[in-house]
């Protein structure tokens, strides 16, 4: 049988059954419309959780001292200049930056004009020292440098501190919200030795801070600065340090990182997890969500290629005539087959397409509500999907597959009918 006489066939028999195979297309299109819109929507709050909450970058590792010391006895219990170097020197390691907390206490107490608005307020600032180089793409050249005593500090705060202020402290104290531009330059002061919530020092240096960028390396909780600022100020307080709070190793590739980690902790050290584990946590509760939600989809599309069986099964036997002149005229099982699974693939293709189509609707609505409906949080996305095309490909796709499943059976009880014994009567 030709391909152009096989289409013929199929065409000619769906517009005879109008009704039972478009019904059977329904239950495929509930079925796979489910499926795409809750993937894509686990996709979409994914790549919310990995772009936005928790930026962690597949090539850097963050190596900390242990928590113990074993006092230099099995391995080197602090990163000072020495052990920097060994990790700059670990196979696969690319670039290696030093980080340094601040230990002298420091704090804010800001009355006075902030945009346009009267602001009193006072917090503890959290500052941690970085080298340029890991912020060189955050900032202008030149900017973030220390400057020395008694010039302006240069600070970089976190953007999930921005966004997290846009979104939830600005709006409940009625204050403007803040653009990246907007805070370029911005100085506000600060008190070295003092602390809101530890001892305040007997000795109170003020100084100033200013806002030079935003960065995902700065610390959610405080502020990043020189490094060169973080020892002058150790040096100007009399805060004895001989080594580094963190260092941030880049790999090649991601490929080289478990190599990297197990050179790590063969030198005693360890890897500062915290991100990635919150990350892993937050994206492992979507992705639990999402797998329950797709099972029940499948279980959708499976019921409904049940149907297709019992339906193609019925059809079979109300067509054993038909079925019986066509193996006459010449027509073999093999195409006798393929009529009934090309009919049930047109089908599925039908569904699939219509549940896909609806899918996407429904998440286009479903952002719309959200944007009009939903307050203002931090992190809030314009979309909470992602639909890539394979999805939707694979949506049209599932539904032929599920079609022609359900077919398959009846489809070789169909090629089986004896010619002879049907025209006999």
């Amino acid at each position: 049988m030709s391909a152009a006489r096989w289409a013929a066939l199929v065409a000619a028999s769906l517009r005879r059954e109008r009704a039972g195979p478009w019904l059977s297309a329904l239950g495929v299109a509930m079925g796979v419309g489910a499926l795409v819109f809750f993937v894509g929507l686990g996709l979409g709050l994914s790549r919310v959780l990995r772009e936005e909450v928790f930026p962690v970058d597949a090539r850097r590792v963050e190596v900390v001292p242990p928590p113990v010391s074993l006092g230099g006895l099995l391995a080197p219990a602090k990163l000072d200049a020495d052990t920097v170097a060994r990790l700059s020197a670990l196979p696969g390691v690319t670039a290696a930056y030093r980080k340094l907390v601040v230990q002298v206490p420091a704090a804010c107490w800001y009355d006075g004009e902030f945009f346009g608005h009267r602001l009193r307020a006072g917090f503890d600032v959290y500052m941690v020292g970085v080298e340029p180089a890991l912020v060189r793409k955050d900032v202008a050249p030149g900017e973030f440098s220390d400057a020395g005593p008694g010039e302006p500090v240069p600070v970089l705060a976190s953007t999930r501190l921005l966004e997290i202020y846009n979104k939830s402290f600005a709006p409940t104290r009625k204050l403007p919200r803040l653009g990246k531009d907007m805070l370029a330059g911005f100085e506000f002061p600060v008190q070295l030795g003092r602390s809101f919530m530890a001892r305040t020092e007997d000795s109170v240096q003020q100084v100033r801070a200013r806002v030079v960028g935003f960065s995902p390396a700065a610390p959610l909780e405080g502020v990043a600065v020189p490094l060169a600022t973080a020892e002058r100020l150790h040096r100007e307080r009399g805060v004895g340090t001989d080594a580094f709070t963190s260092v941030v190793l880049v790999a090649e590739d991601p490929g080289a990182v478990p190599a990297i980690a197990e050179g790590i902790r063969e030198m005693g050290l360890q890897l500062d997890e915290r991100e990635k584990s919150a990350a892993e946590a937050a994206g492992g509760a979507v992705a639990v969500v999402t797998a329950a939600l797709s099972l029940l989809s499948l279980l959708v599309c499976a019921l409904a290629a049940f149907n297709i069986a019992h339906a193609s099964t019925a059809a079979v036997r109300a067509r054993e005539q038909e079925i019986g002149v066509l193996r006459a005229v010449g027509a073999t099982r093999a195409a006798v087959r393929a009529l009934f699974l090309g009919e049930a693939a047109v089908v599925g293709l039908g569904g699939g397409g219509l549940g896909t189509a609806a899918a996407v609707g429904l998440a286009r609505a479903a952002d719309l509500a959200a944007s009009r409906g939903l307050p203002a949080f931090p992190f809030k996305p314009e979309s909470f999907f992602l639909l890539p095309w394979p999805l939707l490909a694979g949506g049209v796709l599932l539904g032929a597959a599920a079609a022609v499943a359900g077919a398959w059976i009846p489809s070789r009880a169909a090629a089986a009918v004896d010619p002879a014994r049907t025209l006999a009567g």
